[in-house]
């Protein structure tokens, strides 16, 4: 028993308690987000029109969403219409945020919306009070992994030193009794930490903008 809850620990533990990499890569591409929002604000403020804003602002596109914002680019210079390749930066980008931003682009591509500077200087103030709200909510848990840590190195150091200096202590944990005993701490222990996992889990809002291949091609279509 003791073989099996070493080797969970050692496969779920670093992902539980290292750094949350997809979050903070989250908080990079809501940050990249903002502020290419806020190019495309002033670029347009500068009297240029939505499609050369959108090519002028994915030259200099933020690190972090520089993958997309090329390809979007690339898109448009090849001939395709704005709204069908705003539409597929959106897939490509996959957040809920960008979709609003996007929708708001398309309209404005299609309908030729009035004040688009001033609605992507307030979808830009809203993205990155997104960002300071997560990153409230990923300094919360940065303290529970702390407390998580400690609690895993303090047992694990007593159980380490117990087999090497106190051996005869543990030997009740050779019966069937005691691996019995060990198997229901170690399914509190696993218990504990998935729910520490599942309360400091974000859910995301439902996307505005799906993934539908079918109705991209008809969009494209009608576009045209």
């Amino acid at each position: 028993m003791a073989a099996v809850l070493t080797t969970a620990a050692l496969l779920t533990l670093p992902g539980l308690l290292g750094r949350d990499r997809a979050a903070v890569a989250r908080t990079e591409r809501l940050e990249a987000l903002a502020l290419w929002t806020e190019m495309l604000r002033d670029t347009l403020s500068a009297a240029a029109g939505l499609e050369q804003a959108v090519l002028v602002t994915t030259d200099i596109a933020p690190t972090a969403l520089r993958r997309e914002l090329s390809a979007l680019a690339l898109s448009v210079r090849s001939g395709r219409p704005l709204p069908a390749a705003l539409r597929t930066f959106a897939d490509d980008a996959d957040d809920p945020l960008a979709d609003v931003v996007v929708a708001a682009l398309v309209m404005a591509a299609e309908r030729q919306a009035s004040q688009l500077a001033a609605l992507l200087g307030e979808l830009a103030d809203s993205v990155r009070e997104q960002v300071a709200m997560r990153q409230r909510i990923d300094a919360g848990r940065a303290s529970i992994r702390t407390g998580v840590r400690v609690t895993v190195a303090v047992t694990l150091g007593m159980a380490v030193g117990l087999t090497v200096f106190n051996r005869p202590y543990l030997d009740p944990f050779n019966t069937l009794t005691g691996q019995l005993v060990l198997a229901v701490v170690g399914a509190l222990f696993a218990a504990s930490f998935t729910w520490l996992s599942a309360i400091g889990r974000v859910h995301e809002p439902v996307r505005l903008i799906g993934h539908h291949p079918a109705e991209a091609t008809n969009d494209t279509g009608r576009t045209r």
